[in-house]
C-alpha cells in the first residue's frame, strides 16, 4: 500500500509544468494520481496556450498519469471556479487532499489560487515557488527536455519567436527585459520530449494565428514590460505519426 499522500498535478503542457512534475516526481514525497489540465470545450484546445487537445492527450499518455480535465466555454472566473471545483471534489472523494502547480511568481495568482482549495478543504504545493527563472529554464535544457514556443504576446517578444526550441541559442538571444520563463506572461510553451515522457510527443508546425484582446476603443493592455500588447500569437500545432 502507498502510504504517501495522493496529489493532483496542475499540466499546463509546457516547460514549468514538466520541470516541476519532474521534481516531484523525483523527490517522491507525494503520490501524483492525475495530471489536471483547463480545456476550453469550444475549441477543444488548452486554455492559454492554445495547444490542441489531442496533444495533451498524447502528452498525458506518455508520462502514464490519467489526466482529468476542466472543461470552459464561456470563459469566465464563476465558470472557471466551477467547473474546477466539481472536478476536483471527485478527487476529494477518492482521498487527494493536495494540488501541486508549477507556479514561479504571481502573488495573487497565488493567493487566488489558495483561497480557492481552502474553501473545499483542499491545499495547495508550489515547489517552483521564487526560484529563480535563469536557472530553471537552463536546469529545463540540460534535463533533457525539450520544448516548443507556441504563443507569445504581439509585442514582447513577439511572433518571430513563435515555433523556436527552447535551447542555449534561445535563452541566449531573449530580448532584455524578457523573463526567462515568460512568466510575466511573455510566452508559452508545448513541452514534447524529456524524462517524465515515455516517448517523444510527434507534431508538426503548422499556420500563425493572431489573437487580439476584446478591449474597448482606445484601451491599452500594459500587463507586460515594454511596449504595450494587444493579443497572443499562436502556432497552430498538429499531431504528428
Amino acid at each position: 500500500m502507498d502510504n504517501r499522500p495522493g496529489a493532483v498535478f496542475c499540466w499546463s503542457g509546457g516547460k514549468d509544468s514538466a520541470l516541476c512534475l519532474d521534481k516531484v516526481l523525483k523527490e517522491n514525497t507525494y503520490e501524483v494520481r492525475y495530471l489536471l489540465t483547463t480545456v476550453n470545450t469550444n475549441y477543444n484546445r488548452i486554455s492559454m496556450h492554445g495547444v490542441r487537445e489531442d496533444l495533451l492527450d498524447l502528452q498525458a499518455a506518455a508520462i502514464g498519469i490519467p489526466l482529468l480535465k476542466v472543461g470552459v466555454a464561456e470563459g469566465t472566473n464563476d465558470e472557471y471556479e466551477r467547473q474546477m471545483e466539481w472536478v476536483l471534489e471527485r478527487a476529494k472523494f477518492e482521498g487527494i487532499r493536495h494540488v501541486i502547480f508549477g507556479d514561479i511568481f504571481l502573488e495573487d495568482l497565488r493567493a487566488y489560487r489558495e483561497r480557492n482549495l481552502g474553501r473545499i478543504g483542499m491545499e495547495a504545493l508550489f515547489p517552483l515557488w521564487k526560484s529563480d527563472t535563469s536557472v530553471i529554464i537552463r536546469d529545463f535544457i540540460s534535463r533533457g527536455f525539450k520544448a516548443l514556443i507556441c504563443c507569445t504576446s504581439d509585442a514582447f517578444p513577439g511572433s518571430d519567436w513563435l515555433g523556436r526550441t527552447i535551447d542555449e541559442d534561445f535563452v541566449r538571444d531573449l530580448p532584455a527585459g524578457v523573463d526567462p520563463c515568460g512568466e510575466n506572461g511573455e510566452y508559452h510553451s508545448f513541452c514534447f520530449e524529456g524524462p517524465i515522457f515515455k516517448k517523444t510527443i510527434p507534431f508538426t508546425a503548422g499556420e500563425k494565428v493572431f489573437h487580439p484582446f476584446e478591449l474597448e476603443p482606445g484601451q491599452e493592455n500594459q500587463d507586460l514590460p515594454g511596449p504595450s500588447t494587444n493579443g497572443f500569437w499562436y502556432c497552430d500545432l498538429l499531431p504528428g505519426e
